[in-house]
């Protein structure tokens, strides 16, 4: 074994200096390796995005056009939900091929299962037309998207850590973290723009496909850029001298040394993160869309600027890493996150002006109902975008550093499975239902008789399924969690 899973050994390894710069790659092939790295996910962060940024569009289309608005948007986040919970058993698969196979194969095949699947999502018949087959089918290709993910960011990670100068791991590390944000507002920006250009009525027609159509030429090229890697030097070493492992599950998840460190990794780092990524960026944008009604191009343009300029600060905050650690720099993001994301809500509704009826309930032609719509018609567009982008800026400093923290804690002949576990439970199964469960229980307050509490704060109720996950992750993590700053990969 490379690393010693000996507890006194792994200590030493994290109080030892930090290593020079002179044994490793030079600089150019460094970023020639963190550009390849980063085009491919964000394409697969754009592709896993576009489901959830037209859930309100896609639920009546794929999940019946005659259901309740909140029941079809409801079982199009639940679709995107599950999604996430595949990603551990992806994490799972795909970890074990990149710390048996390699890193770069493993990720060439994850950019094309997620790819392709986005694509086909594009292609797929209404509920009207095909029936329950319609929803079926999405959730299948759902499922594969989430199984690839699950192994596409620990590769990712991984690939340009091993490369990475031990001094400047933050740093180097911190431009994959920009993807996930990046694909983000690149759907955003596409959807936008492809409404715009067909209108309203087209693009819920048929335009809402084109985002999805389009992943299928972003893919080809991402995947001709990765096959130009090569693999990583440190995995390439671990081959040739035999110390790769031959069970990584096993000595994941049994050894208990390993063990302890990736339910720390989840439980004191991961699952906080996860749900202040999620409720920043996800629900901040169905919060706007489904509840406040802003119109989508407020709401895009919002989210999209609030990002742009919040974006360099993953830089800031991994590179900051390198010098003071990453643990203060994550734990000071997820108390930030759990104590002022509700009161950020609210500012964001108040910013958002009251709800107005634009057009009357009525009834058309066929005597089919026509409910009344409903929408803010004076934001504060500047307000609005500040608020956000202080949500997002607790995102960049938890998850800024979070890449080079993961990869030093674990040893090289399981990092990929070690590291891919924790956080897409994290980010799969806590973070990625956010939407979900803080939309459901928003739906079930508003339902109480008036007056109660839960009735009067039933848009923000939600939000404290978020804040209590970070609370536990933040004391979790602040009492277990070991700086790994000083860590030697070329050792492990």
């Amino acid at each position: 074994m490379e690393q010693s899973l000996n507890p006194n050994a792994y200590n030493a390894a994290l109080d030892a200096p930090a290593a020079h710069d002179n044994n490793q790659v030079d600089s150019k092939t460094i970023w020639q390796v963190i550009t390849a790295s980063s085009v491919g996910t964000v394409i697969e962060w754009y592709d896993f995005y576009i489901f959830g940024s037209l859930a309100a569009i896609i639920g009546p289309v794929l999940f019946g056009s005659k259901g309740k608005i909140e029941d079809t948007l409801l079982g199009a986040l639940a679709v995107f939900g599950a999604g996430f919970v595949v990603r551990p058993f992806g994490a799972m698969f795909f970890g074990r091929i990149g710390d048996m196979i390699g890193r770069k194969y493993t990720f060439l095949v994850t950019l094309l299962i997620m790819g392709g699947a986005t694509f086909i999502t594009g292609l797929i018949p209404s509920y009207d037309k095909i029936g329950l087959a319609a929803p079926a089918i999405v959730v299948v290709l759902r499922l594969l998207q989430g199984l690839a993910l699950g192994g596409e960011y620990g590769g990712a990670a991984t690939y340009v850590a091993e490369y990475a100068p031990d001094a400047k791991r933050g740093y180097y590390t911190s431009f994959i973290q920009i993807t996930a944000t990046g694909g983000l507002i690149l759907s955003i920006s596409v959807i936008l723009i492809t409404r715009k250009a067909l209108g309203e009525e087209a693009f819920k027609e048929w335009g809402w496909r084109i985002p999805f159509l389009l992943s299928g030429f972003l893919v080809i090229a991402s995947y001709y850029i990765r096959r130009r890697l090569h693999e990583s030097p440190l995995f390439a070493k671990a081959k040739a001298t035999g110390t790769t492992s031959k069970s990584p599950l096993r000595d994941s998840f049994v050894n208990p040394i390993n063990r302890r460190l990736v339910l720390i990794a989840l439980f004191g780092v991961t699952m906080g993160q996860g749900v202040i990524f999620y409720t920043s960026q996800f629900q901040a944008f169905t919060f706007m869309n489904a509840t406040l009604k802003l119109d989508i191009v407020h709401s895009s343009i919002i989210m999209v600027v609030s990002m742009l300029l919040a974006t360099p600060l993953f830089v800031y905050f991994g590179s900051l890493s390198d010098r003071i650690g990453r643990k203060r720099i994550i734990m000071t993001g997820m108390i930030c996150g759990a104590l002022f994301t509700i009161p950020l809500f609210y500012g964001i509704k108040a910013f958002a002006g009251p709800l107005t009826e634009i057009t009357p309930a009525t009834v058309d032609a066929a005597g089919k109902a026509v409910p009344a719509v409903m929408k803010a018609l004076t934001p504060n567009i500047p307000a609005m975008i500040a608020l956000v982008f202080c949500l997002v800026v607790f995102v960049t400093m938890v998850y800024g550093p979070i890449a080079a923290y993961l990869v030093e804690l674990f040893p090289t002949s399981v990092r990929y499975t070690s590291l891919s576990v924790p956080y897409h439970i994290g980010n799969g199964v806590f973070g990625g239902f956010v939407p979900l469960i803080a939309t459901s229980i928003g739906v079930w307050a508003a339902a109480q008789p008036a007056g109660t509490f839960a009735k009067e704060h039933s848009s923000l109720l939600g939000l404290a399924y978020p804040v209590i996950i970070a609370l536990i992750c933040f004391f979790v993590g602040s009492a277990l969690m070991k700086d790994t700053r000083n860590v030697k990969l070329m050792d492990s």
